[in-house]
């Protein structure tokens, strides 16, 4: 799905007064009801992080986590059955998740007298059934299991929806029966920076060449891009030539503005392929990238 810059900030605008609950994304996806679920989640969670990346400071400085642990401690005793770290979250704009490791650092901390191990730390959160208080075991439960943006769960989803896309593109590619190299195959071939997939013949995409296809399964912003430009998209066309990616959540449409320099965005797979000569495949197949290196 492609949204005009003005769309997007729109929905990040109305995302502003929302918390990373799964109540929050029912209200995101009533008020805009024509974007997919899956779109909106992944702006959301865009937009959410760059708030919290502007705020996460103030919730990390002694005073402030002394208070956010007395109030737990004293909000638990009060009502021991109740999410009192969750709604302390919602309640002081902090990911659910984020706080949950902010308050199970603290109680590790004056159990042990030292700081816990960021593998212990990890662990209990992960498994909550390993915190030797129940009802913190409780919270930090609740804490995980409501917040879509942050936490061990949302990263599990994340890489499982990351990996399915990736199989989805190379079954896509297969019934085209298109020859390509993986991720794990260009590795086992000693690169170590490398798109998800790299065709061994190219094909034309709209009339413009592609060598190369790397799937994001998140919505393209400004700075998610800008980032994924710099750190790979450039160093892909630098070593094999034009390619490809699919923002399969959708994109900002003006950012599919580098065509002509050898990158197209796209938000599903190409239905209009056409296989190129197998001269184009020599100048920038992995085997000859790695000769002019050497």
């Amino acid at each position: 799905m492609r949204l005009s810059r003005a769309e997007y900030k729109e929905i990040a605008r109305w995302t502003e007064q929302l918390r990373p609950t799964r109540q929050c994304m029912k209200m995101l996806k009533d008020r805009f009801p024509n974007h997919s679920q899956s779109t909106l989640l992944s702006i959301f969670s865009l937009e959410y992080q760059k708030r919290t990346k502007r705020t996460i400071s103030r919730h990390h400085t002694p005073d402030v986590i002394e208070c956010h642990y007395q109030r737990y401690l004293s909000e638990a005793k009060a009502r021991p059955t109740a999410p009192v770290l969750l709604d302390l979250a919602n309640e002081v704009d902090l990911s659910p998740a984020l706080m949950a490791r902010i308050i199970l650092d603290k109680f590790l901390q004056d159990m042990d007298g030292e700081m816990p191990s960021k593998t212990l730390l990890n662990s209990m959160l992960k498994d909550p059934s390993l915190i030797p208080d129940q009802i913190l075991a409780n919270n930090i439960y609740q804490c995980t299991i409501n917040d879509c943006c942050y936490g061990p769960l949302v990263d599990c989803i994340k890489r499982a929806i990351g990996e399915e896309h990736e199989v989805l593109l190379r079954d896509k590619l297969k019934e085209k029966n298109l020859s390509f190299l993986d991720e794990n195959q260009l590795r086992t071939r000693g690169y170590d920076k490398t798109p998800d997939i790299i065709l061994e013949v190219p094909i034309a995409v709209e009339g413009h060449i592609v060598h190369w296809i790397e799937s994001k399964a998140s919505f393209g912003d400004d700075h998610s891009h800008r980032t994924y430009l710099n750190e790979q998209f450039w160093s892909y066309w630098n070593r094999f030539g034009p390619g490809l990616v699919i923002y399969w959540y959708g994109f900002i449409g003006e950012l599919d503005c580098q065509r002509d320099r050898g990158i197209l965005l796209k938000d599903c797979f190409p239905t209009d392929i056409v296989i190129l000569c197998h001269a184009t495949h020599q100048n920038h197949s992995p085997e000859s990238q790695k000769k002019d290196k050497e």
